[in-house]
């Protein structure tokens, strides 16, 4: 902890902001290949609902999505890659922490995922709720997390379970598909793409409940306010997009129609509302014009890829968690 302090008090000695415009390009901290989230494609294109985030992000800062440049890090070099300058953001699967927000030199800039710590189980059991998982066996990875949600999740519901523990994914993968155990639990994405990349997908069932709630978000450097608020309004314009309909096929028309007061100002037609960063007054436009909204980006990733449902990643108008701040 002292050397990833020590990494992050570095880093915080400069404008993250000016340092962005000077190179000229946002990196953007990934994973190293999650399907739906953060993955080459044939081509070596990054696709993914992490990696549009961090379009969106290059679109505001300099009106181009091709500004973005992806680092892929693990679960061991992501924080690390950010406190040292590596990278200028971390858009990737990682839960937001209290620990995390205080302790490492880090900001949490906006929550953007909502997910949860669920269970996959074989269809052949016949389980659908976390009832009848007394007495299952879960394969988890030894003194993990995972693995103290699931002890504490089993003691609330007043079930019995036991975990047979592995030393990597892989390898609880592996033994999950050979039927050693009846379970495995992990961030629903995860699990999505676990199910996903399975010989026979429909033999897998992802129940409905979560152990343990999983926002996620973008993550940047402490010590540059501007930069952590230019991240967060470039998500809340993918939101705010689509709460008021606007789409990468109809923003151009409807930005060169509209009469509506809130989206004249939104699209920058009637103020510029990026004046505090010195941004041109179209650039919630762009964004939406080069990446989509939320619903778009949200659909094309974990919803086309992974087969996800969106439940809390829906707007608050149709019973979601999504809210933009006011546009004013």
């Amino acid at each position: 902890m002292a050397l990833a302090l020590g990494l992050a008090a570095t880093a915080e000695a400069g404008s993250t902001f000016d340092a962005v415009k000077r190179n000229g390009e946002v990196r953007c901290g990934v994973s190293t290949g999650l399907a739906g989230m953060s993955q080459p494609d044939a081509n070596g294109i990054w696709r993914g609902f992490d990696v549009d985030i961090c379009r969106a992000v290059a679109v505001a800062m300099f009106g181009d999505a091709s500004k973005a440049r992806f680092v892929p890090t693990t679960t061991a070099t992501r924080f690390t890659a950010l406190q040292s300058g590596e990278v200028d953001l971390l858009s990737r699967t990682t839960a937001l922490t209290i620990a995390r927000d205080s302790q490492l030199g880090l900001t949490i800039t906006v929550p953007h995922f909502f997910t949860g710590q669920g269970v996959l189980v074989h269809k052949r059991l016949n389980i659908t709720t976390a009832a009848q998982l007394d007495g299952a066996t879960f394969c988890a990875t030894l003194a993990s997390e995972i693995e103290r949600n699931l002890a504490d999740w089993a003691r609330q519901k007043n079930i019995r379970i036991t975990t047979i523990p592995f030393d990597t994914p892989p390898s609880i993968q592996a033994a999950f598909q050979a039927g050693r155990c009846d379970a495995i639990s992990n961030d629903m994405i995860n699990l999505s793409g676990n199910r996903a990349a399975a010989p026979n997908p429909p033999d897998l069932v992802l129940l409905p409940e979560l152990v343990f709630k999983e926002p996620h978000g973008v993550l940047v450097r402490n010590g540059d306010a501007e930069w952590a608020a230019l991240t967060r309004w470039a998500v809340f314009a993918l939101i705010q997009a689509e709460e008021m309909g606007l789409t990468q096929a109809n923003v151009a028309e409807i930005r060169a129609t509209t009469t509506d007061p809130k989206i004249r100002r939104f699209l920058g037609l009637t103020e510029n509302v990026g004046t505090g960063w010195g941004l041109p007054a179209g650039w919630a436009f762009e964004v939406v014009r080069q990446v989509g909204n939320y619903g778009e980006v949200f659909d094309r990733g974990p919803g086309k890829v992974l087969g996800m449902d969106r439940g809390l990643n829906r707007l608050w108008t149709d019973g979601g968690m999504l809210m933009s701040w006011l546009w004013q």
